[in-house]
């Protein structure tokens, strides 16, 4: 007998908030207190001055103008986060008339990251943490009256939302891990009251799967070699279903029942390489392939939200590519493909599926909330996300393929300064930033990217790489990450950076990289296993020791432990201590020679705080420039537009003196940050007169007598 938790959680996560930022290089440091006394890079002044307008910071990386939006299940109502007193809340209007919208929350603090309609179409949910720490309530707002419930009230806990009904209206099934911090229990749970139900006590599964009656009919169970076994409830038992070796473990996943609740439909990558949809019937076994490509995993599917079928699905290998599974949305696709500019992702539809809501985007544009109604073919708007970047200078983004050493393709996309792309290429090289994604189990999509935006306004080519262990490209290439951290994976990322400067788009010399999560991971990889490749680098919440790392997990990922250990390295063996030692930055941390600025979130449950005091510490043992700038209100990544403003003020200073591209002044950017400089304020020109002019420094920087 077993027991079922829920979400099965990637490692460290694809992370595009948090700032990813560079530093300066030694050779340039004499220039220090001169650009902070002008806020001006005058080594770049003449060669700029015919350069567009720089962007303003607060613009790319301040609050949307409003972002998320959504319909209610029914079609009548719209909801969207926008900022009320620079803080994001949730707002709601009719449809069609976002002129009327109203705040239904007040939150003062973070904001909310993130929020969905309950089927009855009256209640809004949403979750919220506290300071980073990820143990997320689910909140629910009654719009007859604008009542906000926590569901999950309940200190140090975390509540997962996993499924819902429209034949069970004014309740959700949610996963709280009280009773035991490793496992979610399943709870039904009333939106008006709060009130909670048992269903299923968990000590052991990784996931639950209820059907459209909102009965327990599947969960899922980590196997010690990295996979998972499934299994059904039949007559008040378990009984397995189908095992998931640990090869197809990253690239098949259980999608949800059928209309009959007879079987249901899968992602599912055995005896392929690229992930099929499937169909599995619960009683018989028997599979049937709905959908599949050569070309990369089914990313994305559509169903009908009231019949569960799949009317569509989603292929992205370069850019996202919709086809149609049912034939009566064949043409409905074909006439949204001719009116859409630029990328487009089905968020989801009204309950009848007449109305979608897309995310549009064309990357050199803000992005666009869009409705598209099947009834009659229309595409209205219904937001910009940055409407002010609308007549500024945006940078196009370009696809390419490279190849690795080995021969694998590498899909990358490559941003070039404005005022010199010549159609993808330059007249001579440039500095450059490689800006490398978070996950590992994650990828880089075409797109709008605020970061890739700033960098190349401010005059850096910008490459980014789908390294092996990128996810959408098969299982093959996820696997060919295992046991490769620090190894192959940086590998083809060198090998990317080789590709820019062999075709004149990147200086040798110029080189940066940066990244947060395991793009952090990957920086303090690229300056100790190949410390003259690039010329500076930062990590934003990486982690420094793989060994102190995998130790200190969260209690609820015990159910992705396994996996984990099979890809990256087992600390139960001798193999594989040796392994995450020998591919941890910290052990070599006295090869770096080039700067580093490094950014942590105090509260971090995934890359803890001691990731970056001990590679700060061991630096700072040796003498080597480290600046470290510290957020006590802050978790995996940057929420608060302040902070987030404070940290990419700062980084573009520090690029500047690194790399000699143009950089906006500090202004006000700091103001109303919680950050905290620990050590190597002086090594970030103008931060230090920054911090005084804002009053941080007396107060909020630990180290300042040593500044």
């Amino acid at each position: 007998m077993k027991r079922p938790t829920i979400n099965r959680l990637r490692f460290l996560g694809a992370l595009s908030i948090a700032a990813l930022l560079s530093a300066c290089a030694p050779d340039k440091q004499t220039d220090a207190n001169k650009k902070e006394e002008t806020g001006i890079n005058t080594e770049q002044t003449k060669s700029t001055a015919q350069a567009p307008p720089l962007i303003d910071r607060q613009l790319l990386f301040g609050n949307p103008s409003r972002f998320q939006g959504r319909l209610s299940p029914d079609g009548k109502m719209m909801s969207f986060r926008a900022p009320l007193n620079g803080v994001m809340n949730l707002w709601v209007a009719p449809a069609g008339d976002i002129d009327s919208a109203k705040p239904v929350t007040r939150d003062t603090g973070r904001g909310i990251p993130s929020h969905f309609w309950a089927l009855d179409s009256r209640h809004l949910l949403y979750i919220r943490d506290r300071d980073g720490d990820e143990n997320w309530h689910l909140y629910a707002v009654d719009l007859d009256n604008n009542k906000i419930i926590d569901l999950s009230p309940f200190d140090g806990v975390q509540a997962q939302m996993v499924a819902q009904s429209e034949t069970h209206p004014g309740a959700v099934i949610v996963g709280m891990n009280d009773r035991d911090p490793r496992w979610h229990d399943l709870y039904k749970v009333n939106l008006k009251t709060a009130e909670r139900e048992l269903l299923q006590e968990n000590d052991g599964f990784a996931h639950f799967f209820l059907d459209h009656d909102l009965k327990l009919r599947l969960a899922t169970e980590s196997t010690p070699s990295g996979g998972y076994r499934a299994y059904k409830f039949t007559d008040d038992d378990w009984l397995e279903v189908f095992e998931v070796d640990f090869e197809d473990a990253l690239t098949t996943h259980i999608l949800g029942f059928d209309g009959d609740n007879n079987g249901f439909y899968m992602l599912d990558s055995r005896g392929r390489d690229k992930a099929a949809l499937v169909h599995y019937a619960l009683d018989s076994g028997h599979k049937v392939v709905i959908a599949e490509s050569n070309k990369a995993d089914i990313a994305n599917v559509l169903m009908h939200p009231r019949r569960h079928l799949p009317i569509a699905y989603a292929i992205n290998f370069e850019t996202n590519a919709w086809i149609p599974l049912d034939g009566a949305y064949t043409e409905d696709l074909a006439t949204l493909e001719k009116q859409v500019r630029g990328d487009f992702n089905i968020l989801g539809s009204t309950l009848d599926a007449s109305q979608w809501v897309l995310y549009t985007d064309s990357a050199a544009a803000a992005p666009r909330y869009q409705v598209f109604d099947t009834r009659d073919n229309t595409l209205s708007t219904l937001f910009t996300t940055h409407p002010k970047l609308a007549t500024l200078p945006l940078a196009k983004m370009y696809l390419l393929v490279l190849s690795a050493r080995d021969g694998k393709d590498l899909v990358s996309y490559l941003t070039l300064p404005a005022d010199l792309d010549q159609g993808g290429s330059l007249t001579a090289p440039i500095p450059m930033v490689l800006l490398v994604h978070g996950g590992p189990w994650g990828r880089d999509s075409f797109g709008f990217d605020p970061e890739a935006q700033w960098l190349a306004n401010r005059g850096y080519a910008v490459l980014q790489v789908n390294f092996r262990a990128s996810t959408g490209f098969g299982k093959g290439f996820v696997n060919a990450g295992n046991g490769e951290w620090a190894g192959a994976m940086h590998n083809d990322l060198v090998d990317a950076v080789d590709w820019a400067i062999a075709e004149g788009i990147a200086s040798p010399d110029e080189v940066a990289i940066m990244g947060a999560s395991y793009g952090g991971y990957a920086t303090l990889v690229g300056l100790t296993f190949t410390p003259k490749k690039f010329a500076c680098g930062v990590d934003v919440v990486g982690p420094s020791s793989l060994n102190t790392l995998i130790s200190s997990i969260p209690p609820y990922w015990e159910s992705f432990r396994s996996t984990l250990h099979a890809a990256v390295g087992n600390p139960d063996t001798e193999e594989g201590r040796n392994l995450l030692t020998e591919r941890s930055p910290l052990h070599r941390a006295d090869k770096i020679v080039r700067p580093l600025l490094i950014g942590q979130g105090a509260n971090d449950p995934r890359v803890k705080q001691a990731e970056s005091d001990q590679i700060v510490a061991a630096m700072k043992a040796r003498e080597i420039p480290v600046t470290y700038i510290l957020y006590p209100d802050e978790g995996h990544g940057f929420q608060k537009p302040e902070n987030r403003l404070s940290f990419f003020a700062a980084a573009e200073a520090f690029l500047s003196d690194c790399l000699g591209g143009r950089y906006q002044p500090f202004g006000d950017d700091l103001k109303g940050s919680s950050v905290q400089v620990v050590h190597g304020a002086t090594f970030i020109p103008g931060l230090q007169r920054a911090l005084m002019n804002s009053k941080i420094l007396a107060t909020n920087t630990v180290e300042g007598t040593d500044e």
